[in-house]
């Protein structure tokens, strides 16, 4: 691997820049049939929550012309057993562990936070704010700055420090920018944008809604342009905090739009369930585009769209003119 791809989230460092989206890669060895995962920049597990849960009733997943919608109802077998089996898997195979949890109250999570403090294999937490606060009407924590500020302070108040937090922000809010400034400065050390955009598909032949929750998250291709936007606006905001990229990233090409916008890191999602081996070939892709464009190391790219048209940054190496022939 080469180190022009090395990246780092807050004091986090990586190989490479590119993860798995959380919920895409199952427990892990679901993904470990086709390559070896210590080949990704780091594994982002499922959300972890306190209790097991089944998730919704079936029809849960359903298809769109550019993307997937679904209402899981994040379905998984909580805290106890995702510590007794699962993550000590991913350690066993030495794979880069970024833990996702959530919640449906502060204290939720919180205790999720208390449970990871001295568990070793953590590189970091990603803490999922798109869940229903049950003490707020079942509104999303994501919606509000205050309410997505105070998960991740009590995150923050619980976890071992020195463990990197990102706070996954969801798209469908007024302002994403003041959501991520309450959220940094409420103790998350980078951001992860984004989560799916809420959507609905209704089916004609039943002609009802195609979920039994009725609406669900969009992801895929059609959400790639919110994506990319909520990255640059964020990134133009908050220059130096670390960004994941997440929506729609199919190929290296998709992956370089959100490192040009701000983004440090990218997740691969929905790609993985037609295409399990999509994580190392967008990486190998992406290191493709970044040599057809000379662009020396990873780093040098991060946010370069914000430059002033004609910023050729030192380790961008423009091509020679030619010399006159005699």
């Amino acid at each position: 691997m080469s180190d022009r791809v090395m990246t780092t989230l807050g004091s986090l460092e990586l190989p490479n820049p590119v993860l798995t989206a959380s919920g895409c890669g199952g427990t892990g060895r679901e993904l470990a049939q086709f390559f070896d995962l210590t080949r990704l920049g780091a594994f982002v597990t499922t959300s972890v929550m306190p209790q097991a849960r089944a998730g919704r009733p079936t029809p849960r997943v359903t298809e769109t012309p550019s993307g997937l919608l679904t209402a899981m109802g994040l379905p998984g077998p909580g805290i106890e057993t995702f510590l007794e089996r699962d993550l000590p898997w991913l350690i066993e195979q030495d794979v880069r562990t970024i833990v996702s949890i959530a919640g449906n109250s502060v204290e939720e999570y919180g205790e999720l936070a208390s449970r990871l403090r001295n568990v070793p294999g953590v590189a970091a937490i990603e803490i999922n704010v798109a869940c229903p606060n049950v003490e707020d009407r079942g509104r999303m924590f994501a919606w509000h700055p205050a309410a997505a500020a105070s998960v991740v302070r009590a995150v923050h108040a619980h976890a071992r420090p020195g463990v990197p937090l990102f706070a996954k922000l969801a798209p469908d809010v007024t302002d994403i920018v003041t959501i991520a400034l309450a959220c940094v400065d409420a103790g998350a050390d980078g951001l992860t944008l984004i989560n799916t955009m809420d959507g609905m598909a209704i089916d004609p032949e039943t002609l009802r809604p195609a979920l039994t929750g009725v609406s669900g998250g969009l992801s895929g291709p059609a959400i790639r342009p919110v994506a990319v936007r909520c990255v640059y606006q964020v990134h133009a905001a908050l220059p130096s905090t670390p960004i994941i990229g997440v929506g729609g990233v199919a190929s290296g090409l998709d992956a370089l739009e959100f490192i040009l916008a701000g983004a440090s890191a990218v997740a691969v999602g929905t790609a993985l369930f037609h295409d399990p081996t999509a994580g190392p070939r967008v990486l190998r892709e992406l290191e493709e585009a970044l040599a057809a464009r000379r662009i020396g190391r990873l780093a040098d790219a991060v946010g370069l769209a914000h430059k002033p048209a004609g910023y050729v940054p030192p380790q961008v190496r423009p091509q020679e003119p030619e010399k006159e022939k005699l």
